[in-house]
């Protein structure tokens, strides 16, 4: 199974943002805009995991997330991956100290994915959460521009979510995803 972990905004922060992006998204036809309904901030990908090591997963991952209280988080400002000048990925980013807590809920999590014999993907952790893909790198900055001006609202993380993605089997050919998991965070672990 192909998973991730992640953090997954409020709704209300997600139809913001959707608000925000919604005249925009005619402005760029090469631009490949990621559905909403799909729109998290990854804490650690998972490329292969094997179905007879997924009740340890969670049961690693939820302790994981219960030495994290549930905090506050915002979307805000922008920028391209790999970089403006060749952009391949468009993304919103969070202030540097939700940051600093999602970089330790990331390594949490690699840790417990590690732990149960799951391999992670992927190298230093950037939080962010990807807004539109760009078939060939080009340049973005008018894009960050854009981006770099959005702030939007609060919302409390109370939980991680570990996502099961079938690559192909979305809308227009793209992933479906699938919430294998709920984790509670902190307090929240003990209200529910």
């Amino acid at each position: 199974m192909r998973m991730f972990v992640a953090v997954r905004p409020a709704q209300e922060v997600l139809d913001d943002l959707d608000q925000f992006l919604e005249p925009r998204r005619a402005a760029d036809h090469d631009l490949r805009w990621t559905d909403p309904d799909q729109w998290h901030l990854t804490l650690a990908f998972l490329p292969q995991v094997h179905e007879d090591r997924l009740d340890e997963l969670v049961e690693r991952l939820g302790d994981a997330a219960r030495k994290q209280p549930p905090f506050q988080l915002r979307v805000r400002g922008g920028g391209a991956f790999p970089h403006a000048a060749r952009a391949k990925v468009l993304w919103m980013g969070v202030p540097d100290d939700a940051g600093a807590v999602l970089g330790r809920l990331a390594t949490r999590s690699r840790h417990a994915a590690v732990a149960s014999g799951s391999v992670v993907d992927g190298s230093r952790f950037h939080p962010h959460l990807t807004v539109a893909r760009v078939p060939r790198g080009t340049e973005a900055t008018r894009w960050l521009r854009i981006l770099e001006s959005y702030d939007g609202p609060t919302w409390t993380a109370l939980q991680l979510k570990l996502v099961e993605s079938h690559l192909g089997e979305g809308r227009h050919r793209r992933a479906r995803h699938e919430v294998r998991a709920t984790l509670p965070l902190g307090r929240a672990a003990e209200c529910s």
